[in-house]
């Protein structure tokens, strides 16, 4: 048992614990605020304070998981070893207090200050520290851990910790089931209006499949390599600027829902009109579970809109258990900087919350359309997470579109960029 001294044991500072030890490093530890029995302990300690004790492993605190409420932090930001550490110490044990860094990190204590949103209402990836000191391409905070067990079992020879072991979950989102089949006579008419089209017609006479109808080829890849995905499926009633899915009324939507409901995990994909409204999010929820016949617990918003507190709160009030949306729409990377699942701590109140939060690091509309790749250039960038998140064991989780994976023009090669990726990922 490691035994841990901080003079006050507040709730931050119990979360970030439970997380280090408890979750990543799978080890048995105790919080105290008694000097004496901490002193008196001869086992493996850390203490968490400015007081000097006989015999232990002291981290400076910075003073953040003191703190209450939100306020702007100094981040200096330097070097130790080979990756980027800040809230700097100057004790010898060690050089940056991990808990309030790793804090400030995985409660997204940044996106809760003052700052512009994107074109989309959308927290910026410029904004963030990760993007501004270059390390959103890492996950930083594994790193940090992974060097912190190694420094404290340098110190107590006796501490074990167990591995954590790489897992790859590939997810889909199905933001419009099929690019020409199901839309009806008039959304065909003015689409071709708008953009005539020999493949539309093809399609319409059943001379040529749909070109986002994937589902046979992802199947077989599941199948072949044993993968267990979790689809997100777009279910709103009506159809708006962002919402362009077949509708859920459609009987050829509610089978396709069936058939991977029978066969994988879902979650719902919250509509862009659900943003702001939580008893449309709520009904869109129960819309999927009506159809599949199963509860649903699991979500990712539409465009990746959320913001922090208010789209949390909204998903825990519509039940939902865990959230696959840190990732950034914009750009890859490990917007939370961590390659691991964890609980959502609400800043405003000070709590540990239900909702599991699962970061994405990858996905591939941010290569298309925002990054604007070409496929041999988004393969690398896929190769370079898979290898970010194997280096710490950590677990990847991969965002792709059954349009960008179909037979369209526009998305030529993507299909063999994924089963590529999908045969290397499973050697």
């Amino acid at each position: 048992m490691l035994l841990i001294y901080s003079p006050k044991s507040t709730t931050r500072l119990q979360y970030i614990c439970k997380f280090i030890f408890e979750e990543m490093l799978h080890t048995g530890y105790s919080l105290t605020i008694d000097e004496i029995s901490f002193e008196k302990h001869d086992g493996n300690k850390i203490n968490y304070s400015y007081k000097e004790f006989n015999n232990s492993f002291q981290i400076a605190p910075h003073g953040l998981l003191f703190q209450n409420g939100i306020k702007p932090q100094q981040i200096d930001c330097f070097k130790e070893k080979d990756f980027t550490v800040f809230f700097k110490s100057n004790i010898d044990n060690y050089p940056f207090d991990i808990f309030s860094a790793a804090f400030y990190l995985i409660s997204r204590y940044e996106e809760y200050l003052p700052h512009e949103k994107d074109l989309y209402g959308r927290y910026a990836h410029e904004n963030s520290i990760a993007h501004r000191e270059g390390f959103l391409k890492t996950p930083l905070v594994n790193i940090w851990i992974n060097n912190f067990a190694s420094v404290l079992q340098k110190k107590y020879t006796t501490l074990n910790f167990q591995s954590l072991t790489f897992n790859y979950q590939p997810t889909y989102d199905i933001d419009m089931a099929w690019s020409y089949k199901e839309k009806g006579f008039v959304r065909n008419t003015l689409g071709f209006i708008k953009n005539p089209s020999l493949e539309r017609l093809s399609t319409l006479i059943g001379k040529n499949d749909d070109p986002f109808d994937c589902y046979d080829f992802l199947d077989e890849l599941h199948t072949q390599y044993n993968l267990k995905p979790l689809y997100f499926f777009l279910v709103a009633k009506e159809n708006g600027q962002y919402d362009k899915n077949i509708l859920p009324y459609n009987e050829a939507m509610q089978e396709l829902i069936k058939v991977h409901a029978e066969k994988y995990d879902i979650g719902i994909h919250p509509s862009w009109k659900s943003y702001d409204a939580i008893e449309i999010l709520k009904e869109e929820k129960a819309t999927l579970e009506n159809i599949s016949g199963k509860e649903i617990q699991s979500s990712r918003q539409h465009y990746i809109k959320f913001n922090l507190p208010e789209g949390y709160k909204r998903l825990i009030e519509a039940e939902v258990k865990n959230e696959y949306s840190m990732g950034y729409g914009t750009i890859n990377g490990f917007r939370a900087s961590v390659a691991s699942s964890y609980f959502w701590y609400d800043l405003i109140n000070e709590k540990i919350t239900t909702l599991r939060i699962h970061p994405f690091c990858f996905m591939d509309a941010n290569c298309f359309y925002a990054q604007k790749l070409s496929v041999e250039e988004s393969f690398e960038e896929l190769i370079h997470y898979y290898n970010e998140n194997k280096k710490v064991n950590g677990e990847m989780i991969t965002v792709f579109h059954n349009s960008i994976l179909g037979t369209g023009k526009e998305f030529i090669g993507w299909s063999d960029l994924y089963k590529k990726f999908i045969s290397q990922v499973r050697q």
